[in-house]
């Protein structure tokens, strides 16, 4: 029996965690669980799953949230911001974090699971992004795990020798191909992205995904992330990573190697399929995800991305190549421009262009510690509201 603490159990990831969990009551006790502000949905949870430890990061909510645990004589204990989660994530009792805050605002807890050594189920790309050298510093020092839950990273792993962390050339690997769908936009006239909403942007063809991500998908900035996130994960660079649009999202990523094979983990795009092969890795589990009928699909497709179309991918990889805090300022800028976006201050196309700007406006440095990627990511974030105020007036 494994003890699992969810980070960001009312979120889609949190909640395809769960659901998996709850297929396999003999193997998983779910230990801890946090949420931002959903305090109705956590409760439900609790109820379910009766953990030991529950967590409420907005301050106002968690004190709702207590009495709401109080009036239903729920044995949980409650604890509050981002100090509870680093505490529900390095519990003695918890084997493995399921790490899904969306954002900077998961990058702590889930550098707190890897100091605890814990086996940790990333889905929080950003922990990679920010602080790739520092979290994987933290991973190999303090024996933790390290799976990757997203779908992409997931397949490639899949696809992957055992040893490939030492040397991909070594293992005879030629080139990571990491596929994405496109988004909502993959067709549409790049004259016409200016005046997109936010509805269009967050409507993905094939995946259920929380709006933020959604919107990154659309501006093409999630696979700019995840070329990042690839490099850390698989001690790599963006020279040896291609980026596939596959439209039918049937073929997660593929690995090449020097003997000519190709080898692709294939399935739904469900993202319980990553999460039970992660819960379970080595060995394999039921998931939920209905089996993928080759026939019903009958065709594959793949393109070349679009640099002009998409900005954010090649962006994204300038500030990898630059290393050090450049993309915590990426990622930081992003943010702030993906939030202006959906709450309609901002042209979608303008979203690419606050992220640019801040990338030219801020100079970045070594990401020594913790403390320099933070400062960074505050300052990206001031100068990407500057930004957006002056874009704003002109508009």
């Amino acid at each position: 029996m494994k003890g699992l603490c969810v980070l960001g159990a009312t979120g889609s990831i949190g909640v395809s965690t769960l659901d998996v969990a709850a297929r396999h009551p003999d193997k998983y006790k779910i230990i801890a669980l946090s949420a931002n502000s959903q305090v109705d949905r956590l409760i439900e949870q609790c109820e379910k799953f009766k953990p030991e430890y529950a967590v409420v990061v907005n301050e106002t909510a968690a004190s709702e949230f207590a009495e709401k645990i109080k009036s239903k004589n729920l044995s949980v204990q409650v604890l509050s911001g981002n100090a509870g989660l680093v505490t529900i994530a390095s519990l003695p009792q918890v084997d493995y974090v399921m790490a899904a805050i969306v954002g900077a605002a998961g990058l702590e807890s889930s550098l707190a699971a890897a100091r605890a050594g814990k086996r940790i189920l990333l889905a929080n790309k950003e922990a990679l992004v920010m602080s790739g050298q520092l979290f994987m510093d933290e991973v190999k020092k303090n024996n933790a795990e390290l799976l990757p839950i997203d779908s992409e990273h997931n397949a490639i792993f899949q696809c992957l020798p055992e040893h490939y962390e030492k040397d991909l050339t070594a293992s005879g690997i030629t080139k990571i191909l990491l596929t994405g769908s496109g988004g909502p936009f993959r067709t549409k006239a790049a004259n016409e992205l200016e005046n997109v909403t936010p509805d269009q942007a967050c409507a993905h063809p094939n995946w259920s995904m929380g709006r933020k991500i959604s919107v990154d998908s659309a501006t093409m900035m999630n696979k700019g992330l995840e070329i990042i996130e690839a490099c850390w994960l698989f001690n790599t660079s963006p020279d040896d990573i291609q980026v596939v649009v596959h439209p039918q999202s049937v073929i997660h990523s593929m690995v090449q190697y020097s003997d000519g094979s190709v080898l692709a983990q294939l399935g739904q795009p469900d993202m319980r399929t990553p999460i039970a092969h992660a819960l379970s890795w080595p060995e394999r589990i039921s998931s939920g995800v209905e089996k993928l009928d080759l026939f019903s699909i009958a065709q594959l497709e793949f393109e070349q991305p679009d640099y002009e179309r998409f900005p954010c991918l090649r962006l994204a990889e300038e500030s990898i190549r630059k290393g050090g805090t450049a993309p915590a300022i990426l990622n930081a800028a992003n943010e702030v421009a993906v939030a202006s976006f959906l709450d309609k201050q901002l042209k979608f196309t303008d979203i690419a262009y606050i992220v640019e700007k801040t990338l030219l406006n801020l100079k970045s440095r070594p990401a020594n510690t913790l403390t320099d990627i933070l400062e960074d990511d505050l300052a990206a974030r001031k100068e990407a509201e500057q930004l957006i105020q002056s874009r704003v007036k002109q508009d």
